[in-house]
């Protein structure tokens, strides 16, 4: 598994039909959330969905994998609760998930996401950061709103995730300005930075349908496991993806001289070539991005990544022990999906 993760010849990862499934049962719930936003907000909110085009006319477009509403809705059926109980959990952390995107694309200054310009971009800086802030805080009414008797719970777990959440972009933003992070604080930051929201996906349904403390605990492990898997992926692709899939231009992380784990394990643990990666680093040369590109490679970064990857998917799917088949075979599925993605 680990040497074919990204190579040019394995044929590309089959989207479960778990999170279809999920998608058609959480969309119309998450569009009627987002129809209760002022109309500002709601607009680029639904355009940055994937819903309408910048002039609000309705598009048959690409909302994203939908991977933290499906495991919500799967962590309602693993805890023998109904999906719908898992509903409201799928729409928050949704929320939540968009909300952080929005910021990242104009902390990071991208300007295409999925192929279509940034929010920031066609709306300004002012408009991005008020609409993210409008989608978290609709994140904590869904939940509330719920109507189970383990809402407040469940809005408790989305506030401590936000917060880890912002604490892992803080680390990430921080990153930038040294030239002596190393490979634990990498860590660190893409356990609160994506590791924490999966976790609380993962676990969200469980808590709302009211499960016990050792299975809600389990899915939470399973999460975040996933969530360092997902990282090292995303940061695979952010460097040797192919733009035509990914939606982002070739390199993007070394254009943005990013301290992302293949990067940074490189940087510490990848010998002459290694320190020559961190020389670039700390200098302004970008002309020669393959060149960087192979520097990571030649020091180990991508064979580390994929290695880890798969080693924190195996580490999950060992969480769901107790997980009953059914729930427990949709939520592997779903790990396996994130370790083999293209985009």
């Amino acid at each position: 598994m680990t040497a074919n993760l990204f190579s040019a010849e394995k044929t590309r990862s089959a989207v479960p039909p778990v999170l279809g499934s999920a998608r058609d049962v959480v969309r119309p719930a998450l569009r009627a959330a987002v129809d209760r936003l002022d109309d500002a907000s709601r607009a680029i909110s639904a355009y940055h969905l994937g819903w309408t085009d910048p002039n609000g006319v309705p598009v048959r477009g690409n909302g994203g994998k939908a991977v933290r509403s499906a495991l919500a809705v799967v962590s309602a059926q693993a805890a023998g609760a109904p999906v719908e109980v898992g509903v409201p959990g799928a729409v928050a952390v949704e929320l939540v998930h968009n909300f952080s995107l929005v910021h990242d694309d104009l902390m990071d200054g991208d300007t295409e996401r999925r192929h279509r310009p940034t929010v920031w971009a066609l709306w300004g800086s002012a408009s991005a950061i008020l609409t993210g802030d409008a989608m978290l805080a609709l994140a904590q009414e869904a939940v509330l709103d719920s109507g189970s008797p383990h809402a407040v719970a469940a809005g408790r777990l989305i506030a401590q995730t936000t917060r880890r959440l912002i604490h892992g972009q803080f680390l990430d933003v921080a990153f930038e300005q040294r030239d002596d992070v190393a490979l634990a604080e990498c860590v660190t930051m893409a356990a609160g930075k994506t590791g924490a929201l999966l976790s609380a996906s993962a676990a969200i349904g469980a808590v709302l349908a009211g499960a016990p403390a050792e299975v809600v605990g389990a899915l939470a492990v399973f999460g975040e496991e996933i969530g360092l898997a997902f990282q090292l992926v995303d940061d695979v692709l952010g460097i040797w993806g192919d733009p035509a899939v990914t939606g982002k231009s070739v390199y993007s992380d070394l254009r943005a001289r990013k301290k992302s784990l293949p990067i940074t394990y490189a940087t510490t643990h990848g010998g002459a070539a290694g320190r020559r990666l961190a020389e670039w680093l700390a200098g302004d040369d970008d002309t020669d991005l393959a060149r960087i590109a192979a520097l990571v490679d030649d020091a180990g970064g991508r064979e580390w990544a994929t290695g880890e990857a798969a080693r924190h998917v195996a580490a999950a799917e060992q969480a769901l022990a107790a997980i009953p088949p059914g729930p427990r075979d949709d939520l592997v599925a779903i790990a396996r999906f994130i370790a083999g993605r293209e985009a």
